[in-house]
């Protein structure tokens, strides 16, 4: 055979290779007939026990106001309350019940501690958290529940030397609790090959014991990874296991949403299943996530309206420093507020000054026109500390910017493997790293 004509097949078997890959990764995954039935779904089970054992606890309080437990039991529906419809009064009501309770036993249960502490990190106050949970570690009952909690606010707080000596502190690998922590703080070293394995361990313990609030917990998380691994159609079939467990989970239509967004390319559809989600679910994201397909769509009314909504949301006060990372990214990039997102930035690494706190910091000063000031954040913050897609967009164009295109383009190559995390919106941009 001429060798022109070994080139010319062999590029053609490369070339139907290539395309046999494109087909199959852009594949269609959902189908609306898995999902449909949860986005008709007219009563919220869910929601509705939380309200009889609300209503059920605060009939006990009011009757005997003495007894401080029932201040925790009703702290406790309304912070299931909370879970299920993101109502951010629900969650502030609970703390007050919660501050009551330790106030009666002036602060020496480590149980109503712990729970204080739980309510904080649902707030995103941790370094409020991590003094009670420090607090219930001296007084040293139940201190493996405390040594778990202490693991999960050093992580997000980002002293992850201490959050790992934590985790030695709870090693057990026939423990779920453990497993769980692991896997996160696998994810946390970029190994999500392993932050999988662990996760798909805790699922096996889950399902062994059979406790549905625990069972949807790890499908959505192992969900979420099998997203960031490429996995879609796992990912997919993992949030349709949540949405059989509780057809009202907002968190699995709007991760349905995000795939058939993302990874399908009809958006129309994901807008249909994330107006489902804010029925009954009032977390203030989902109205960006709407925004940005509006955008994808060109629909730049329904972008308009979907920001105003966010905007209306966030100016309750109750959110507290809930939202910040948000806002810091919508503030950063218009020349009139980006100011306040500096001041947010360093808001949030007072908060928790993490590798991704301080790529706020250093993205909004990019915006701001100081490149140099950028760099030198994410030199000393930042390079080499996360993977997370996001943060190394932004490095990637402070690298250009800098005119250092051989780091840009390293990380050109690594983001192209992010779209599907990213965004449809991203591509572009990222094409012109």
């Amino acid at each position: 055979m001429k060798i022109t004509k070994i080139i010319k097949l062999l590029a053609f078997v490369l070339l139907t290779s290539f395309l046999s890959s494109c087909n199959h990764s852009n594949k269609k995954i959902t189908n609306a007939a898995d999902y449909n039935s949860f986005l008709e779904v007219k009563t919220n089970k869910d929601l509705a026990l939380a309200r009889a054992d609300l209503k059920f606890w605060q009939g006990k309080l009011d009757k005997n106001p003495n007894q401080f437990p029932y201040l925790s039991k009703v702290s406790a529906s309304q912070s299931q309350i909370f879970e299920v419809t993101g109502d951010i009064q629900s969650l502030l009501e609970a703390e007050e019940g919660l501050i009551k309770a330790n106030e009666a036993v002036n602060y020496t249960s480590t149980g109503y501690l712990r729970g204080l502490a739980r309510n904080y990190v649902s707030q995103h106050r941790f370094k409020d958290a991590l003094e009670l949970l420090k607090k219930a570690e001296g007084i040293g009952e139940h201190l493996e529940s405390t040594q778990k909690m202490l693991f999960d606010v050093n992580l997000e707080i980002g002293d992850f030397d201490t959050a790992k000596r934590y985790l030695e502190k709870i090693k057990n690998f026939s423990d779920f609790d453990y497993l769980i922590r692991l896997s996160k703080w696998s994810d946390h070293k970029g190994d999500l090959d392993s932050a999988i394995k662990y996760m798909e361990r805790a699922m096996e313990k889950a399902e062994a014991t059979n406790i549905p609030s625990t069972k949807k917990w790890v499908y959505t998380n192992l969900a979420d990874y099998y997203g960031h691994a490429g996995k879609i159609e796992s990912s997919y079939n993992h949030y349709l296991k949540a949405l059989e467990i509780d057809p009202e989970d907002a968190y699995s239509k709007k991760g349905i949403a995000w795939i058939v967004y993302s990874h399908e390319k009809n958006p129309k559809e994901a807008l249909r299943i994330l107006d489902n989600a804010i029925k009954t679910h009032t977390s203030p994201d989902y109205y960006l996530l709407k925004a940005d397909i509006a955008e994808y769509l060109g629909d730049l009314d329904l972008k308009k309206e979907q920001l105003a909504h966010y905007n209306k949301a966030i100016s309750n006060k109750q959110y507290g420093d809930m939202y910040n990372k948000y806002n810091t990214l919508l503030f950063a990039e218009n020349k009139e507020t980006n100011a306040k997102a500096i001041e947010l930035a360093f808001t949030e690494i007072k908060n928790r000054p993490t590798p991704q706190s301080y790529d706020l910091l250093a993205w909004s000063y990019f915006n701001k026109g100081d490149v140099e000031k950028a760099m030198s954040i994410m030199d000393e913050h930042v390079v080499g500390k996360t993977s997370e897609p996001d943060v190394l967009y932004h490095l990637a164009r402070i690298y250009k910017a800098k005119g250092m295109l051989k780091n840009s383009q390293e990380l050109k190559q690594e983001l192209n493997n992010s779209i599907f995390e990213l965004g449809p919106l991203m591509a572009n941009e990222i094409n012109n790293i």
